[in-house]
C-alpha cells in the first residue's frame, strides 16, 4: 500500500537501527520525550526500544488527550450525563476513563444515564436533529487536531438554528504542554526529567504546522522533529535527533514532510479562530494549572457552550492515591514502577486514564511491552 508499506520495511529498519548506533556512540547519553500518544504505541507496538543502543531512551510524554483529562473535568461530563433532559455523545475512549470513586460515563450509561457513543462530532448534530426535545451535549476532547470538526459543528448547529446542541469544551493545545514540560514550577514538585530534544506530533502539526515549535528550539536549545507514525518515521526522527545533539544544533525539522508544512492548514486555523479562543489557565492531569493550554467557546457562540448554558463549575477531582498516571505522563516513571499496573489495572479495568486508550502508556506497554521487560 502506497505510504504504509514503504515505511514498515523490516530491512530499512533495521539499517536505521545500525546507522543511529554508530551516531550515537560518542561516550553520552540521549533522553528524547514523544509528546504524541500516537508515537508512543508505535514505538511499543513496532519494538523501537530494541533496536535502539542503550545510550538512547525515549521518554514518554503526556500526549494522549484522554490521558491528560483531569477528573475534575470527567465528574463534569458524569454530571451532565445524570441529568434527565440530556443526552451525552461521546468518543468511545472517553467512556471508560474514571472519575472520583472509580465512576465513569460507561457506569453512567449503566445506571440509566443517555451516554451515546459517537464517532465524529456530526454524528452528535444528527441526533439533536432527531431529538429536538432532548438537550444534546458533544463531550469534545482532543489536541489541535479534533478542534477544527467541533469548531465546524458548532457553526453547523448555528446555521442550522439548534438551539438543543451544546458542545462541553476540552480542546488543549501541544506547544503550552510542552513549554510546561520544560520549565513549570509545578511540574519541577514531581521531579525533573532531562531532556535532548522531541519527537514532534504529526497530525497536531497538520494543522498548526511546524512553526510554533520553533519558539521551544530557540529559547530552550531542545531539537523538535516533527515525524509520521509509521516505524521508520520514527527510527529517521530518532536519527536526526542524535545528528542534531552531536552537532550541538537546536532546529525544527520536519521529517513528516509529506503531510506536514511550516505554516500548516490555513483554512482550519481560521476556522479554530473563528469559534474559540484561549483560557486564561486549565488543569492538565500531570501537569497541573498550565497557562494559555486549552479553549473555550467565544462568545459570538456561547449559546452552544455547554459550560454556560448549564452553569457548570470547574471542580478539583480525587486521584487514586495509587496511581502513577502523573508521574508516567511526566515522564518520571515508567508504567511498570506503579504498583497497580497489569495487576489491579489493566485496559479491561482501568484505574488510570494512561491505560484507558491505546495510544496512553500504560496502555501500550500493556499490549506490546511486558513481555520485553520481563
Amino acid at each position: 500500500m502506497k505510504y504504509v508499506d514503504e515505511f514498515r520495511d523490516g530491512t530499512l529498519a533495521r539499517g536505521l537501527a545500525e546507522s543511529i548506533r554508530r551516531a550515537a556512540d560518542t561516550g553520552r547519553d540521549y533522553a528524547f520525550m514523544e509528546f504524541c500518544g500516537g508515537h508512543t504505541h508505535a514505538i511499543f507496538r513496532y519494538g523501537i526500544p530494541a533496536l535502539l543502543p542503550d545510550s538512547v531512551r525515549m521518554v514518554h510524554g503526556p500526549g494522549c488527550p484522554v490521558c491528560v483529562l483531569p477528573i475534575g473535568r470527567i465528574d463534569m461530563a458524569i454530571e451532565l450525563a445524570a441529568r434527565p433532559e440530556v443526552i451525552l455523545c461521546s468518543y468511545g475512549d472517553m467512556l471508560r476513563v474514571p472519575g472520583s470513586q472509580r465512576t465513569s460515563l460507561i457506569k453512567a450509561k449503566a445506571a440509566g444515564a443517555d451516554v451515546r457513543m459517537v464517532y465524529s462530532c456530526l454524528d452528535a448534530l444528527k441526533i439533536a436533529q432527531e431529538n429536538p426535545d432532548r438537550e444534546v451535549v458533544f463531550f469534545a476532547i482532543g489536541f489541535e487536531t479534533t478542534t477544527p470538526p467541533t469548531a465546524a459543528a458548532i457553526r453547523q448547529a448555528g446555521t442550522l438554528g439548534l438551539e438543543n446542541f451544546s458542545v462541553f469544551c476540552n480542546h488543549v493545545l501541544t506547544p503550552a504542554a510542552i513549554g510546561n514540560i520544560l520549565e513549570s514550577p509545578q511540574v519541577r514538585e514531581l521531579g525533573s526529567v532531562p531532556l535532548d530534544g522531541f519527537v514532534g506530533p504529526a497530525h497536531v502539526s497538520t494543522v498548526i504546522g511546524s512553526q510554533p515549535y520553533e519558539y521551544f528550539a530557540e529559547e530552550y536549545r531542545k531539537p523538535v522533529v516533527i515525524a509520521g507514525f509509521e516505524p521508520l518515521d520514527v527510527l529517521q526522527a530518532i536519527r536526526m535527533l542524535v545528528d542534531q545533539v552531536n552537532r550541538g544544533e537546536a532546529r525544527v525539522e520536519n521529517e513528516f514532510s509529506r503531510a506536514v508544512t511550516r505554516d500548516g492548514n490555513p483554512k482550519a486555523k481560521a476556522l479554530v479562530a473563528e469559534v474559540f479562543e484561549m483560557r486564561r489557565v486549565f488543569e492538565w492531569r500531570g501537569l497541573g494549572e498550565v497557562p494559555y493550554s486549552a479553549l473555550r467557546i467565544k462568545q459570538a457562540y456561547a449559546a452552544f457552550d455547554a459550560e454556560r448554558r448549564f452553569d457548570l463549575e470547574p471542580r478539583k477531582g480525587r486521584e487514586n492515591p495509587a496511581c502513577e498516571c502523573p508521574a508516567i505522563l511526566r515522564g518520571l516513571k515508567q508504567p511498570q514502577e506503579c504498583k497497580l499496573f497489569a495487576k489491579a489495572c489493566t485496559p479491561e479495568n482501568p484505574l488510570g486514564s494512561c491505560m484507558v486508550s491505546s495510544e496512553g502508556a500504560c496502555a501500550a506497554h500493556y499490549t506490546y511491552g511486558r513481555h520485553r521487560a520481563a
